[in-house]
């Protein structure tokens, strides 16, 4: 598997590295061969430079070899492993990113999945599939150069091989047992760090510090600080502890076998049953054997990057299911006009909660229209907009456009046609003209959409104050930047919104698109709504009642249902919840009104 994950690497730099670690590889017997030749010309040559000036050369020229291999594997392990983890970290973001509902993905085992699988390493006990397969190779390559080390010693005796490699896997297997054992502690001990760091962004924070400073809680989160600390290395201490002992234990068994070989091959070469050159060989390729199976920390690379593939093939089977079908029916404007968008017997409870927010849903929203969605805290109006905006599937029911299942539309081409400002927007930390653009990423910026969506969302005043005008970034954190006020950001989310019909959208969804705006703002926004261009259908939330009584058709939705659907005068009409809801906010801006009502 690891193996394979090197495929993005590139055949060339991944051939140069095979070929430089496995010349590497060799550079242990090499060197061996080496030094023993040299000693032996040395003592045969009686001063006679002619007899051992080659095997120095020979010797010079290995050791030179080596240098220039480690110098050239460094910049391509750095190449291939930042091949394999962008391609590997890009195919995690498409296989998310091309999931079409969020349902899914607002799994807790789900986040941890996507998690694991991105590659992103948190601490040194985590590492990504380049670190994996690079090292990969590198384990091979100390096989390759523990063979060629063992090669060398059956010259003199073939069981210096047994003698020494015995030991020396065995020693191997117990380092490779304990480094694991550490990396499981620290992952065991990961949820005690977070905490530890939460509470330490806490302490250290401006944006906390005016309420840790004015309640008075900041020994309090020093101590949580210190509690999670504490809770996390106390097992880790103790387990470093005991493989220390154990490193010990190994280090034992493996001098003595090294001893005994050492021991036969000096009392050889003293009756002179082995030249000199011969021990030297046996010296260094004893050794080389040991270096070659020493290093365990390719388990560490390996291991973990098995764990983050294995999640993203996980990560894969889980949303294979819900990846989107090919659109078997696309639906188009009708000469520019939007769909006719109907609910039938729409269910809906969101996973895990057991709860039924929409129950039995019958909604038909017309082509031009201007909707308002109306009803209590919990009625189900924002989950309507996210059903409409294909984050959700319906649990019972469909919806159609023009006649057609929006799962037979393709959500990717639904979505072209639709405009959506959340109520938990989101505040991209980019440039002004970015946060705008946004709205239609998938086309070229349009300034002239840019600057008419700016104007209608009343974004032209905050523009007019900023530094670099469009090209300032909103975020404090980065050069030149600044932030902006809560109605600041909302009339930013509704310019996104706004040029995203004027680059084709046709129906426009408005989520509370006025909490944080002033009394103003808000009558000016609603005028515009008012005068949008034909061809484009709103549907708008908003417990303001005031602003909704101009729209075409008012919707009250109560236990998942439509209770009252008609205009304003009609409604108020009828008397009944809406008139009753309508009444009591009108009460409270009446003179002497206790204000103790909220809708």
């Amino acid at each position: 598997m690891l193996l394979r994950a090197l495929r993005p690497g590139g055949t060339v730099p991944v051939t140069l590295l095979c070929l430089g670690y496995g010349g590497f590889a060799l550079l242990p017997a090499g060197s061996a061969v080496a030094m023993g030749l040299l000693v032996d010309r040395v003592r045969q040559a009686s001063g006679a430079p002619a007899v051992w000036l080659p095997a120095l050369a020979l010797f010079v020229g290995t050791v030179l070899a080596g240098h220039l291999i480690d110098a050239a594997l460094e910049p391509l392990r750095y190449l291939v492993r930042a091949r394999v983890n962008g391609s590997h970290r890009a195919t995690v973001a498409a296989l998310v990113a091309g999931a079409p509902t969020v349902a899914v993905l607002e799994r807790p085992a789900v986040q941890d999945l996507i998690r694991t699988a991105s590659g992103d390493p948190q601490s040194w006990t985590e590492q990504t599939p380049g670190d994996g397969a690079v090292a990969q190779v590198g384990v091979l390559a100390r096989w390759l150069a523990a063979a060629s080390a063992a090669a060398v010693l059956v010259v003199f005796a073939w069981w210096l091989v047994p003698l020494l490699a015995v030991p020396a896997l065995a020693s191997r297997a117990i380092r490779r047992r304990d480094l694991l054992r550490v990396v499981r502690v620290w992952a065991h001990g990961a949820g005690d760090g977070r905490r530890a760091d939460y509470w330490k962004r806490t302490v250290l924070s401006p944006s906390t510090g005016k309420e840790q400073r004015v309640y008075g809680f900041g020994d309090w989160a020093v101590a949580q600080v210190l509690t999670a600390v504490r809770a996390m290395y106390g097992p880790i201490w103790a387990t470093t502890l005991r493989v220390q002992r154990s490193g010990a234990a190994s280090a034992l068994l493996m001098l003595l076998p090294l001893t005994v070989a050492y021991a036969a091959v000096t009392v050889a070469v003293v009756d002179g049953r082995t030249p000199v050159g011969v021990q030297v060989a046996v010296f260094l390729a004893g050794l080389g054997v040991y270096v070659a199976l020493g290093p365990t920390w390719d388990a560490l690379e390996t291991e973990g990057a098995l764990r983050v593939m294995a999640a993203a093939e996980q990560l894969r089977d889980v949303l294979a299911p819900v990846h989107r079908r090919p659109a078997t029916a696309p639906v188009a404007p009708r000469n520019g006009r939007p769909p006719l968008v109907t609910f039938e017997d729409v269910g809906f409870g969101y996973p895990g909660t057991g709860r039924t927010v929409l129950d039995g849903l019958d909604l038909h929203i017309r082509p031009g229209e201007m909707l308002a969605l109306v009803g209590l805290n919990g009625a189900g109006k924002s989950t309507l907009t996210k059903l409409l905006a294909g984050l959700y599937e319906p649990t019972a029911g469909r919806i159609r456009a023009d006649g057609v299942d929006l799962r037979d539309v393709g959500l990717p081409r639904w979505r072209d046609q639709l405009a959506v400002v959340f109520q938990d927007f989101v505040r991209y930390e980019l440039p002004m003209a970015d946060n705008v653009t946004l709205g239609r990423a998938s086309v070229p910026p349009d300034p002239v959409a840019r600057d008419r969506a700016a104007a209608e969302a009343g974004l032209a005043e905050v523009l007019a104050r900023l530094p670099d005008g469009w090209a300032t970034p909103l975020s404090r954190g980065r050069s030149g930047g600044v932030d902006l006020s809560g109605g600041q950001w909302q009339k930013v989310a509704l310019a996104r919104a706004l040029y995203a019909v004027h680059t084709g959208a046709r129906i426009l969804v408005l989520d509370e698109p006025t909490a944080h705006l002033d009394v103003r703002s808000e009558a000016e926004l609603f005028d515009r709504l008012r005068d949008r261009p034909a061809g484009v259908t709103v549907v708008l939330i908003s417990h303001r009642l005031a602003t909704v009584r101009r729209s075409d058709r008012i919707v009250l939705l109560d236990g998942g249902r439509v209770a009252e659907s008609g205009h304003h005068d009609d409604l108020i009409r009828l008397d009944g919840r809406y008139a009753r809801m309508f009444r009591t906010q009108a009460e409270r801006f009446r003179p002497g009104h206790p204000d103790r009502v909220d809708v």
